[in-house]
């Protein structure tokens, strides 16, 4: 438990109807009790209680008119004593109340140190702290659903149960080891390689499911490709409802990128309209074709939009090749009109799912869009859906890093290495799990993701 007390604003900057100050700390209830005033003062005898009241200035002067709550630790947010004013979310009134438990002895939060209190004291794991963020800045009910998994120990769970079975094959490999002349019966090769398989397996559940529940924390990165005049910009309207690109049967008319952040099918994109991709020698054009294939080699995904009513073209075909070898979803546009292009030549060259036929001009087959890219993101007939979690860039390469070493230690069992070569990385595999929850994680990490967080919380 820290021995100093900490305050801060812990709601939104600017105004609102309501504010609140958090103070934490072993001298949180003696500071309240300094300046608040009413029938009740906050103690153990009624914690947790909302006890309504005035903030008193050093004047005798109202402050504000305001509700107190008291949670004595260790069964507070933070596992210190704590103590929340609510008054009105004026601007002046919760700088004057957090000005009054600076006079009377707190000091000024940093940046996430109720939740690194949280965290130190136990009461939240490190992966379950970082959930916390992500609660924060989730886009959608799905990302929200996520980011409560982990913030409720859906991730640390999992990983607190593999490092234990892997803790447990270590102990058992070291004691052949260093007895050489028992005959520990648990112990054998095959066992070895079958405990190691099944970790894998355990791992790579987790980066798949994290690297869905990371397109959830931080949106699918998208463009929008096509050569001009295809509907790209129209699409792009289409999906957001709203008329936010400029559209015209002019060649060209999108002349710069237009970026855009919105969700579909509970999936958060990161959506780019790029001007059409063509060699021009009109200067303003060409630059917002090179900013274009910029923010194509940016994105995640692409989607190719071609128009139906012609045949392909050279450009056409230049743009498909250049995407061989990325993610990309092929929409045939313009289905209103006779179709000219070969839609099936397209299927069979570049997948049977992977292209689509729609009118954005009649919002026809935007509906498959959003199932294409709901199977994109969380993989045809997956439960990553209902049970990823919001993992964010520093836990995936952890599990990256652990899966890795568990590889290692797997094709070295396979081979009949010495014991103590496995044991190496499965040393390494189990620091890096105990990095995920805190368990294993140097001092400046710690503060490193804390400072990240915002004040108050």
């Amino acid at each position: 438990m820290m021995d100093d007390t900490i305050s801060a604003i812990a709601t939104a900057l600017g105004v609102g109807s309501i504010g609140v100050i958090r103070v934490s700390g072993p001298d949180s209830l003696a500071i309240v009790r300094r300046f608040f005033a009413g029938r009740e003062q906050p103690g153990r005898e009624n914690a947790r209680k909302l006890l309504y009241g005035h903030i008193l200035d050093g004047k005798g002067q109202v402050v504000d008119e305001v509700l107190a709550v008291y949670m004595p630790g260790p069964h507070s947010y933070t596992g210190e004593d704590v103590c929340e004013i609510q008054c009105h979310g004026g601007r002046e009134a919760l700088q004057e109340i957090l000005r009054l438990t600076f006079q009377a002895g707190a000091r000024p939060a940093e940046p996430g140190e109720f939740t690194k209190r949280a965290f130190l004291n136990g009461r939240l794991d490190l992966a379950e702290a970082e959930s916390v963020m992500d609660i924060i800045n989730a886009r959608s009910r799905q990302a929200l659903a996520a980011a409560n998994r982990g913030h409720e120990g859906g991730l640390s769970r999992q990983v607190k149960a593999l490092r234990k079975t892997l803790r447990d094959l270590v102990v058992q490999l070291e004691a052949c080891i260093d007895y050489p002349e028992d005959d520990i019966e648990e112990v054998t090769y095959d066992r070895t390689v079958s405990t190691l398989e099944e970790g894998k397996k355990a791992v790579e559940t987790l980066v798949r499911r994290g690297t869905a529940g990371r397109i959830l924390r931080e949106g699918l990165r998208t463009a929008i490709v096509g050569r001009p005049n295809v509907g790209k910009s129209s699409l792009l309207n289409s999906l957001l409802q709203a008329d936010r690109a400029i559209v015209s049967n002019i060649p060209g008319t999108t002349r710069d990128i237009i970026e855009e952040q919105m969700t579909i099918g509970g999936i958060p994109l990161v959506l780019t309209d790029t001007a059409g991709l063509r060699d021009t020698s009109d200067l303003v054009e060409k630059i917002g074709v090179e900013r274009s294939r910029a923010a194509l080699e940016d994105a995640q995904l692409a989607l190719v939009v071609l128009d139906g009513s012609q045949p392909l073209d050279p450009e056409d075909r230049q743009l498909l090749e250049s995407l061989r070898d990325r993610k990309k979803l092929i929409l045939v546009n313009k289905a209103d009109l006779p179709l000219a292009l070969d839609v099936e030549g397209l299927r069979k060259t570049y997948g049977e799912k992977d292209v689509l036929v729609l009118s954005v001009k009649e919002g026809k087959g935007l509906e498959q869009v959003e199932q294409w890219l709901r199977d994109f993101v969380y993989g045809e007939g997956s439960d990553s859906e209902s049970s990823s979690m919001t993992q964010n860039a520093r836990q995936q390469n952890l599990l990256e890093k652990a899966l890795q070493s568990l590889e290692d230690a797997l094709a070295g069992a396979r081979q009949h290495l010495p014991y103590d070569c496995l044991t190496i990385d499965l040393t390494q595999a189990l620091h890096d799990l105990g990095e995920i929850t805190g368990e294993d994680v140097p001092d400046e990490i710690i503060d490193e993701i804390f400072a990240q967080f915002c004040v108050g919380k």
